[in-house]
């Protein structure tokens, strides 16, 4: 094909990056050539836009094995143990195609792991969608669900949290993102490495078709009226043959001794196919690849090189092997009924050239396509948003809130996902301690150790929204407050970073921002950045989301018998709250519901409060004092203490000596951060409360938990009045509900009865 101005363009290449792979290859591309390069310098694979900010992350510490750079990150979790884990974003095949786009998502952070040879054991999902009366969204929601839960439950790694909500910023855009970690032996992590000259490289799983085609690029560009044609770009998964493929590398992978293992290094074929992984791995080991291509398995007829490279088909890995061990590694896997083939040897020209037909098509070299790929400093500005300092609005006098908090916990945000969650399998392979809404983070248990990883997603985008750097340092400190209230010292963080075009210069202002950000709060909760992914263009026709910097926070529990749930246990606790609260609704779910159009600064975030916090929790977690922990975050407390009651077990708070000079909205629903509510036994109180004076942390006994009851009061004036049980119909059955087509008011004039016996039993 004659490479014009408009198939360059077609490619999502520039006319200064054409001519950068002119003078790379001294020679103008053939057709294979021009897609190889279009998706390694795609936005998905190269980060041309975001390496500049990316390179503030704070990426070392003492649990840190492997930071960026590698297909997912690696902490020590201690008696010769690591957990390997990172989260990516499968958003735009996800609005194209909801079940196959969110059910790859799956199997491609799946592979991330068991490639560097950890076995994976949980996995979260972080979902954002549009208004639920947004076209299209309850086919995307449904979708969506069933296709993590047709992938994860099929393959057998318990889905054990995440996190869903919704805006209608992402009703032409939604959110997708996938977090898997698995864990190993420290002495046996795989990396994907081209090394040693004349070893064999091998293509391993699934045949290659013409599925996924241009996917990195096709994520690499914003949706249009034109996005349903981009079906074909989706990928097809099968989760039946990754788990063969996961048993099959994980057998390959096994040894006693390095030197009794027969592979030198291997990776996934994800975003760019065998484009990525070939040039990835030579890329890392300073050498070359010289691969015949018609001997890589293909289910289509008539598929040429072209094709072949850029296929995202599923399912399969690139291997070197040591050489002599080829018949080892084809073995294993034609065992597991897999395709095995050799397809090619590692060379010392630091080229990847392609045979087909026994001619050369294409001969790139490897270092220019890293190392001279564009780097962008794009242009940076400020939002200019019209945002008051102060939420700027009327004092509501102490008096009857209740129908408030019902609206707020009926509301998708802030009610109960679980008609979600109870599609997916969040118990399978029985390591499971804290599935979702036990905990503020959800907890696995390490049987080898005797200990317990906790993790969590977290990010408000409405405060990013509203001030991306506060909006980035809350989404480390929340996610680091959900695992240290769930039992675990927050140790490591992996991102997913969602926003719209780079091109734009106040989205490169929100996402510079948001880094600042989250860099603050990780060197300051030393919590360093170990793995990450960015997804730009989420936007339709020039309307962008919210900016989205998913944080997925992983912690180490010394015990899996540590830490304690979130809902309140028995009547009788004393309940405590720890932090205080200050009048800042700007942000806030109460906010956007009942004042949609005020714009004003979320929450400022105490990074060394939040420090104080955490070391408080902990220490209480350590000697057994809490019997519930609870982070106060969207919704504010009246929301938390309502979450608390889950159980039918509610309770009987006074805040007459809690800030006294906040209305009665601020102090339900103020979103001041560095806050959380315990439960402990009466006797223990003096103790929470002198290890509270003792960390700094203002810490007040606002009431105690009763059966049956929820009640609020301001000296004695009931703010909230309800029935704990009735509280927990509208939380629980609110979802399915509203996405039956019920409305909130239809949920809170107890249409839900039904769907809730039906959840019960």
């Amino acid at each position: 094909m004659e490479i014009t101005p408009q198939v360059i363009a077609a490619h999502g290449l520039t006319t200064d990056e054409y001519e950068r792979i002119l003078q790379i290859l001294g020679r103008a591309p053939n057709y294979t050539e021009l897609g190889i390069f279009s998706v390694m310098w795609s936005e998905h694979c190269s980060y041309k836009s975001s390496r500049v900010h990316l390179r503030n992350f704070p990426t070392s510490g003492a649990r840190v094995v492997q930071g960026p750079g590698e297909n997912a990150g690696v902490i020590d979790i201690g008696d010769g143990w690591v957990a390997a884990f990172k989260m990516e974003s499968h958003n735009h095949p996800s609005y194209i195609e909801p079940y196959q786009g969110a059910a790859t998502g799956v199997g491609g952070i799946l592979r991330d792991i068991f490639t560097m040879g950890a076995r994976p054991i949980a996995c979260l999902d972080s979902l954002r969608f549009g208004e639920l009366d947004a076209p299209r969204m309850k086919y995307l929601v449904d979708g969506v669900v069933r296709g993590i839960a047709g992938y994860g439950n099929c393959i057998g790694i318990p889905t054990i949290g995440g996190e869903t909500s919704f805006h209608a910023s992402y009703n032409g855009n939604i959110l997708v993102n996938v977090f898997a970690l698995g864990v190993t032996k420290r002495e046996k992590i795989f990396k994907g490495t081209a090394s040693g000259v004349g070893n064999p490289v091998i293509y391993v799983g699934s045949k290659t078709g013409r599925d996924g085609i241009h996917g990195a690029t096709m994520a690499s560009a914003e949706f249009d009226e034109a996005s349903e044609e981009k079906r074909p770009t989706v990928q097809v998964g099968d989760p039946f043959t990754e788990k063969l493929l996961l048993e099959a590398c994980l057998e390959i992978m096994d040894s006693d001794a390095d030197a009794d293992c027969a592979v030198v290094g291997i990776q996934d074929m994800g975003a760019a196919g065998l484009t990525s992984s070939s040039f990835e791995m030579a890329g890392r080991a300073g050498t070359g690849i010289r691969m015949e291509l018609d001997r890589v398995p293909v289910r289509e007829s008539g598929m040429t090189p072209y094709e072949i490279m850029l296929s995202e088909s599923q399912e399969r890995m690139l291997i070197v092997a040591k050489q002599g061990r080829e018949a080892d590694v084809i073995r294993t896997f034609e065992k597991w009924d897999l395709n095995a083939a050799v397809v090619g040897t590692v060379t010392d020209d630091g080229f990847v050239r392609l045979i087909w037909r026994g001619e050369e098509v294409a001969a790139i070299p490897v270092e220019p396509i890293s190392t001279e790929a564009p780097v962008y400093e794009r242009p940076v500005a400020k939002p200019q948003l019209p945002i008051e300092t102060i939420f700027p609005r009327e004092r509501v006098a102490d008096g009857d809130l209740t129908d408030t908090l019902l609206r707020l916990v009926a509301s998708p945000n802030l009610c109960s996902k679980h008609w979600l969650f109870e599609q997916y399998d969040t118990t399978v392979r029985t390591n499971t301690i804290a599935g979702p809404e036990a905990r503020d983070a959800a907890i696995v248990r390490i049987k080898e150790t005797g200990r317990a990883l906790a993790m969590t997603s977290d990010v408000n985008p409405m405060y990013c929204f509203l001030d991306p750097y506060e909006g980035g340092k809350q989404a480390v400190a929340e996610a680091a407050r959900n695992v240290a209230v769930s039992g675990a010292q927050p140790v490591a963080i992996t991102d997913c970073l969602n926003f719209g075009s780079p091109e734009r210069a106040e989205i490169m202002g929100q996402f510079a921002e948001c880094i600042r950000g989250i860099s603050d709060a990780c060197r300051a909760l030393d919590t360093p950045v170990v793995s990450g992914n960015v997804s730009f263009y989420n936007e339709t026709e020039g309307r962008a989301i919210h900016p989205t910097p998913t944080v997925g926070m992983v912690g180490i529990l010394e015990s899996d018998r540590g830490g304690c749930g979130l809902a309140f246990a028995d009547a009788g606790l004393d309940v405590i709250l720890l932090g205080s609260t200050r009048d800042e609704l700007g942000g806030s779910e109460w906010q956007q519901m009942f004042a949609g159009d005020a714009r004003a600064l979320p929450p400022r975030v105490d990074l060394d409060a939040e420090k104080a916090l955490i070391a408080l929790v902990l220490e209480l977690h350590a000697t057994q004092t809490l019997r519930a922990a609870h982070d106060l975050a969207n919704g504010g407390l009246a929301v938390a203490l309502g979450e608390m009651s889950s159980r039918g077990i509610g309770c009987h708070v006074d805040l007459g000596a809690h800030a006294n000079d906040l209305d009665a909205v601020a102090l339900l629903f103020s979103e001041s951060q560095a806050r959380a509510v315990v439960a402990c036994q009466p006797a223990d109180r003096q103790r929470v409360l002198d290890a509270a004076a003792k960390h700094g942390v203002a810490a007040q006994r606002i009431g105690h938990t009763a059966f049956g009851t929820f009640l609020i009061e301001r000296n004695g004036v009931p703010l909230v009045r309800v029935a704990a049980q009735e509280l927990a119909r509208v939380c629980r059955s609110s979802f399915a509900l509203l996405l039956g087509g019920d409305t909130i008011d239809g949920v809170l004039r107890g249409a839900g009865e039904e769907a809730l016996d039906v959840i019960a039993h």
